[in-house]
């Protein structure tokens, strides 16, 4: 990346030395060869400012996108998701102007500050503005220069029930900008990054995509007996048994807490495995992180040890994440999850855990749930529940292994994304002013 670190008595000397009295505006890192404080501006100075239409169209039938804030998901912007296009005549009728490509559009209602660059010609909806940078300012390092502005926005947005930014509003936005080389060096660099994070976010999406096709193929529909495709060499009908049959026991601590047995938390040792941190396919460590010492440990978890591949369900908010325990560790089971302790001979680990998330089996746990907003599931309702499972157990291993090898797939895509995210974020704080 190139970039320093600020560790520069020269720089501040030259500020001191040129602006006295006035504070040296600079990142805290920013790419080797530049040097010197950035200047501050009002958006509106920097800017040509777009008037949004007075009214919303009424004809959508020309070849202008119409965009709405619920367009902005992205940096970039080019047409709307509904597909809403209208015409230039329509345009005129209502008061709205084009915006022309690489302008920057803002959300001055509701959700405030989202920002995108516009890729191709829109028209914009009375809940957005639009500014035309001027030759001395970048638009790629204008964009993520106010994608940093939204805590500022917020402050000066009036405050109603759905706070809003008018035309002054916006333009009083401050834009800390350096000479126009380094502007492209940081826009240039944030558009990398953002390729990136698109790039695995387009692989993790149609990763998921896949899986949620094989999980309706690759088991019985309602009032099948196979599935839609199979591995080679099966053919013989699934058999129908009752979900719980297929255990020798589900062990539930249902109700149970550390002061419950005389007890606490600590700080570190066994982590507790609760219905927020047991997500689909994998344990998020960062999320409800509680540990008990051996103490609780064997005062909880005695004769009930957990063990890798065994099989988790969180049976309220929410219900119907499924994972395995991830490893040789030990680890408490905590409140709102269960475990099952399989009948070998009848079925896998690794197929069950794909079996709970599969689309039947989802939708009759589901439709057996109870409750307000946390919908649960008890084991009375789920001993009603039927479910086809293959009583080829070679068969059980090989579905569960190409979904073990897709939740990888996907956790590695998410981990990176996640990664890239963090970066993105670091950068922004720390190379912007």
């Amino acid at each position: 990346m190139n970039l320093t670190s600020k560790a520069w008595p020269n720089l501040n000397r030259f500020c001191r030395a040129s602006k006295v009295g006035v504070e040296c505006k600079v990142p805290a890192i920013r790419f080797k060869g530049f040097s010197g404080g950035w200047e501050e501006r009002r958006i509106g100075q920097l800017c040509d400012y777009i008037v949004p239409g007075r009214n919303k169209p009424q004809i959508f039938n020309g070849d202008i996108p119409w965009v709405t804030t619920p367009d902005i998901t992205s940096n970039c912007i080019s047409k709307s998701k509904s597909g809403l296009k209208i015409s230039r005549e329509e345009a005129k009728r209502v008061g709205a102007k084009i915006v022309p490509t690489n302008s920057i559009i803002i959300s001055c209602v509701g959700d405030l500050g989202l920002v995108a660059k516009v890729s191709n010609e829109l028209i914009i909806n009375q809940q957005l503005h639009a500014f035309i940078p001027k030759e001395n300012i970048s638009n790629w390092f204008l964009l993520y220069g106010l994608s940093i502005r939204k805590k500022y926005m917020e402050n000066v947005a009036t405050k109603t029930a759905v706070p809003y930014m008018n035309k002054d509003n916006c333009n009083s936005i401050p834009v800390i900008f350096p000479s126009i080389p380094e502007q492209i060096k940081i826009g240039n660099y944030f558009q990398q990054l953002d390729t990136l994070i698109t790039h695995h976010q387009q692989k993790h999406d149609k990763l998921l995509n896949l899986k949620k096709s094989l999980l309706e193929k690759m088991f019985p529909k309602q009032g099948a007996d196979v599935p839609e495709i199979r591995f080679k060499g099966f053919s013989e009908a699934w058999e129908e048994r009752k979900l719980l049959d297929n255990f020798n026991r589900i062990i539930d601590f249902r109700g149970r807490t550390p002061k419950k047995i005389g007890l606490d938390w600590s700080d570190k040792g066994y982590l507790a495995l609760s219905a927020l941190n047991v997500k689909h396919g994998y344990i998020d460590r960062n999320i409800d992180a509680h540990y008990g010492n051996q103490e609780l440990y064997d005062k909880w978890m005695s004769g009930n040890e957990l063990h890798k591949g065994q099989v988790l369900f969180t049976t309220e908010a929410p219900m119907g994440n499924v994972a395995q325990v991830p490893d040789d560790q030990k680890y408490i089971l905590s409140q709102r999850t269960i475990a099952f302790e399989v009948t070998p001979h009848l079925i896998k680990e690794d197929f069950l855990a794909v079996l709970l998330g599969s689309t039947l089996t989802f939708n009759k746990l589901t439709s057996l749930s109870s409750g307000g907003t946390a919908k649960g599931v008890s084991q009375k309702s789920m001993s009603s529940v039927n479910v086809f499972v293959s009583k080829e157990l070679t068969e059980q291993t090989k579905i569960g292994n190409l979904f073990k090898q897709l939740d990888t797939l996907i956790n590695q895509h998410q981990a990176q994304l996640k990664k890239l995210n963090n970066i993105k974020q670091a950068c922004l704080e720390k190379m912007f002013v």
